[in-house]
């Protein structure tokens, strides 16, 4: 055991064997240094990549003229909606959305409606014009209210053909522990119309020479399709 715990004290005890080594030879580098300087030259890469990555980092900012483009490229001018309604106005088919006291029906010229109500101030043969229109367009082109399109914009026409009633219906309720039994009885009425008109009207010259702004407030949007 002694002898081992002399040759484990000269195993830990290196630097006494080499001062004198040290001592003779000032002039050589010592190899404590060698560690420090391959750190060096290790960590140089790192700090130059960095910094190249913080100044590629800077966001680069668009100049103000193209961000001024894309906006007024984005809205479209009175004067594009004019065209836009011309062209509209050539095409072969076309359809519209009205609304008829709070119901809304999509028809094309020669389409039957049905009303669920009785128009008590028309007679048969009369033709009605109907005002009111949400949507007007066809297979390329399509137009939108503001919420209504301005009715000097288009012509639609309606034939009052027929007020109809629907069969008289019967129906019985009785209430539990009761011997009577109450019928009531129902018979709805109807007034049929048929699409006989819809024409696209020219704008007027005055509203065309002052750019269209009295007509561009009835027109929501006029876009064509893709």
């Amino acid at each position: 055991m002694l002898l081992l715990r002399t040759v484990q004290r000269s195993v830990l005890r290196p630097q006494v064997i080499n001062t004198s080594f040290l001592k003779t030879a000032p002039s050589t580098t010592p190899l404590f240094t060698l560690p420090i300087l391959s750190r060096a030259i290790a960590t140089t890469p790192h700090l130059r990549i960095s910094s190249t990555l913080a100044e590629t980092s800077t966001p680069i900012s668009p100049p103000p003229e193209t961000l001024s483009t894309t906006q007024s490229n984005a809205t479209p001018t009175v004067h594009e909606s004019l065209a836009l309604l011309t062209a509209l106005k050539a095409q072969p088919s076309k359809y519209i959305t009205v609304k008829i006291q709070g119901f809304s029906f999509l028809v094309t010229p020669g389409d039957k409606i049905e009303l669920p109500f009785l128009l008590k101030d028309a007679k048969v043969g009369d033709t009605l014009r109907l005002t009111h229109a949400t949507t007007l367009g066809s297979r390329d082109y399509t137009m939108k209210g503001n919420p209504y399109i301005d009715e000097r914009l288009f012509e639609c026409r309606a034939t009052f053909l027929e007020g109809t009633a629907e069969p008289l219906r019967e129906k019985k309720k009785k209430k539990r522990r009761t011997r009577k039994t109450k019928t009531v009885k129902s018979k709805h009425r109807y007034s049929v119309l048929r699409i006989k008109e819809l024409i696209i009207n020219d704008v007027p010259p005055a509203v065309e020479a002052a750019g269209g702004s009295t007509i561009a407030s009835g027109i929501g949007g006029l876009k064509a399709r893709r």
